[in-house]
């Protein structure tokens, strides 16, 4: 009996272990690929020659530089797809901080990308102060990216994205409006699902893990908030994240 309750404890350790990586992978890979979006749009930018026109040789070293970070996007959601996290168990640091300087910081870095496809991203500031909240930082700003990240992606041509933040009794609610492809009926008890992808979604061929959300939803859950949505198909979406201030 000594012996199985040694195998057991060893065993319960190892999936603790393999269930660790794969959360920091797929933490890790969400953050990267921000990153390596707003990077995309740069790059396309200067090919474009939005910014002024490239010599030949200019040209071709953007062009080397695009290419490679084209590779780079495809590996980062290639680990995101094999990452099989059933909630984030990084450990967590809980500071007070100013929600409105997360989200100007966050929507920045989405400009490129947004004024590429011509997507207008608003931040509807509210008009009187809003207590601070006690979370991770770090935690927080990839609920923000996804939520906008997604907001853009599913966005049409020409279309807006609204974020406002505001306080509502003993919580602060985040809300990312789109007015994009929307969310059918079928598919929303599913939204928050690993690796499901709305069938919309993948008929307009948009680049998608299905990991989004799931791990939006996680982190949220650990701040002991909430998060939801409401949608209408092709008139789109709004997300909600409602956060405890005490």
């Amino acid at each position: 009996m000594e012996e199985i309750e040694k195998l057991k404890t060893k065993n319960e350790r190892l999936e603790k272990i393999n269930e660790n990586k794969s959360n920091i992978i797929s933490i890790t890979s969400h953050q990267l690929r921000t990153s390596l979006s707003a990077l995309k749009w740069i790059l396309k930018m200067l090919l474009d020659e939005d910014a002024g026109k490239l010599t030949n040789e200019q040209n071709e070293l953007v062009k080397k530089a695009f290419d490679s970070n084209e590779r780079m996007l495809a590996l980062v959601n290639d680990l995101l797809t094999f990452s099989h996290s059933e909630e984030i168990s990084e450990s967590y640091n809980f500071e007070e901080v100013n929600l409105i300087k997360v989200i100007d910081q966050t929507i920045f870095d989405f400009y490129s990308e947004s004024r590429k496809k011509e997507v207008e991203l608003i931040f509807l500031k509210p008009e009187n102060d809003i207590p601070h909240i006690n979370c991770d930082k770090k935690m927080m700003r990839i609920v923000i990216q996804n939520l906008i990240e997604n907001a853009i992606k599913y966005s049409h041509k020409g279309g807006k994205v609204f974020i406002s933040i505001k306080q509502k009794d003993k919580n602060l609610e985040i809300s990312v409006y789109d007015t994009g492809i929307g969310i059918d009926d079928i598919d929303k008890e599913n939204i928050f699902k690993k690796f499901f992808r709305a069938q919309n979604a993948m008929d307009k061929e948009i680049i998608g893990s299905g990991l989004g959300l799931f791990v939006t939803q996680n982190i949220v859950k650990k701040h002991n908030g909430k998060i939801w949505f409401e949608s209408k198909h092709n008139e789109g979406t709004t997300f909600f994240v409602s956060l405890p201030i005490a």
